[in-house]
């Protein structure tokens, strides 16, 4: 139902719902029609895990517009000033912990979008019948099974080259063309990962019966709105601050390694390659701007 990840439009964010795009857009290349598509979008994405009746769809519809509007008055600014931060960055040196900086910061805003919509989802959640909570575990097992095709179903090796190929293309999306040398390094890196995907399937499949028992237990126990969101609230602390067990201690080495891994490549570059990732970042700027202005 809502999910957590990291870094630009594919590497700063992903979704929750697909709202936290919002916070992550200044990386697309279509910026200002995907951000005033964004209600739209969200109301089809989110249709397709609860199929939504005629009573809960005007609602929806109503509840998005008003956080995109939310978001591009209180959000897009402050995602601008991150966007001057790194510009400040790019064209020297980066230390691991500054990466992790401005990762926290992202952070930030992304919770900060879920703060905001948790009296909307627990009120649509309150709403939810049995048969759109068996539209969410239809929903759950396709995204297992394509999952599962995509990460478990691979050799080690393939598990590799499939990240390295992702990393490589949002590396080049910023700075342009590597060099066969930083290639080699992105390589290196992508080897001696701590990633387990098997690790991520489990905690992704306990994190979905652990929402399908909330959910199901709103239907039958009728909970307070305030009781509700309560309960909602926790749920999605577990997710952005895992309890103490492998999950947090995998999710932790991910983050430090993603820092030094980031802050090696980029200390890498050459000086013409941080000019892209400038320009890159002005642009963005510009795009995000141009949003905040337009009401």
């Amino acid at each position: 139902m809502l999910v957590f990840s990291r870094m630009r439009c594919a590497e700063l964010a992903r979704i929750i719902g697909v709202l936290l795009l919002v916070s992550a857009l200044g990386a697309c290349s279509a910026v200002k029609l995907a951000y005033n598509n964004l209600p739209e979008v969200s109301y089809w994405w989110l249709d397709g895990y609860f199929d939504f009746d005629s009573t809960q769809t005007p609602k929806v519809r109503d509840e998005l517009a008003q956080l995109l509007a939310w978001h591009r008055q209180n959000e897009l600014p402050k995602v601008i000033t991150l966007l001057q931060e790194a510009q400040g960055l790019a064209p020297g040196e980066v230390t691991p912990a500054q990466a992790c900086k401005f990762a926290d910061s992202i952070r930030e805003r992304l919770l900060a979008v879920t703060e905001r919509a948790e009296t909307a989802t627990t009120d649509l959640a309150l709403t939810l019948s049995e048969s759109q909570l068996q539209q969410l575990e239809r929903k759950y097992a396709k995204l297992n099974n394509d999952y599962r095709k995509d990460w478990l179903d691979r050799t080690p090796a393939q598990v590799q080259e499939k990240r390295y190929d992702q990393f490589l293309d949002r590396m080049e999306d910023f700075y342009g063309r590597l060099t066969a040398e930083q290639r080699d390094l992105l390589k290196q890196q992508v080897a001696q990962s701590v990633f387990n995907p098997q690790l991520a399937d489990a905690e992704r499949r306990k994190r979905q019966q652990e929402a399908l028992a909330m959910l199901r237990g709103f239907a039958t126990k009728k909970p307070s709105p305030a009781e509700a969101r309560s309960a909602l609230h926790a749920y999605l602390l577990r997710i952005a601050e895992p309890p103490p067990g492998p999950w947090r201690d995998q999710q932790q080495a991910l983050l430090e390694e993603g820092c030094r891994n980031l802050a090696a490549l980029h200390n890498g570059t050459s000086a013409s390659q941080r000019e892209q990732a400038v320009r890159r970042l002005q642009a963005y700027q510009s795009d995000l701007r141009q949003l905040v202005a337009t009401r």
